[in-house]
């Protein structure tokens, strides 16, 4: 930079400097009480948005008694799978293990089941909450039979807890919807039942799980 540029740029800054607080004095408002009241408007409506985020915040982050639902299921259970691949079809049987316990702070049950399916070693990992926002049960599939996710969604009542879920179907390449319901026995056994659409696209009984509680 040249000199000439050095000594415009020190003459801008001097008169800035001495301006700027001018015309700052200048724009003051005649009542400093009323200034202050209005400086502090903003924080106040700022710290009060605030409060009110946390609130909300925490009223869905918080889990409640929806959440107690989900306690029966909690343990570690023998269970008992019958599938069937159609309407009609004799029942593919096998057996496993499943690990159930509370996470995340009592938010979510997480599953892991390890097992056989059709001859071959089945391992399945799920979780199931309620989300607070809304208003619903909700929950995740996955093994190691793909790599897709089943996600459902649904509600309780009484002792049933009935499930809407969407999955890929791979043999039509689309995603389809199955129902399901996890049924409360006894505090050592519930049972959850599936349903799936058949070709023609009419719902049919697809599995059946009894779950009994490992002694």
């Amino acid at each position: 930079m040249k000199l000439s540029d050095w000594t415009g740029a020190l003459a801008l800054a001097a008169v800035v400097s001495v301006v700027g607080p001018a015309a700052a004095e200048e724009k003051k408002p005649a009542n400093p009480a009323k200034t202050a009241a209005e400086d502090t408007a903003p924080a106040a409506k700022a710290a009060s948005d605030e409060k009110a985020m946390m609130d909300a915040w925490m009223k869905v982050a918080t889990p409640g008694e929806a959440h107690k639902w989900l306690e029966a299921m909690v343990g570690t259970w023998d269970a008992k799978i019958s599938m069937w691949m159609a309407p009609g079809s004799a029942p593919q049987e096998s057996t496993g293990t499943s690990e159930n316990k509370w996470v995340l702070g009592g938010r979510f049950v997480e599953q892991r089941y390890e097992g056989t399916f059709m001859g071959q070693p089945f391992s399945g990992l799920g979780y199931t909450g309620y989300d607070n926002f809304k208003k619903k049960y909700i929950g995740s599939w996955m093994d190691n039979m793909g790599t897709m996710m089943m996600v459902s969604q649904g509600d309780a009542a009484g002792k049933t807890l009935t499930m809407t879920s969407t999955m890929d179907d791979i043999m039509t390449g689309k995603a389809t919807t199955v129902k399901s319901e996890v049924k409360i026995i006894a505090p050592d056994h519930h049972v959850m039942e599936m349903w799936a659409p058949d070709p023609s696209g009419k719902q049919f009984k697809s599995m059946e799980i009894h779950y009994t509680r490992k002694k």
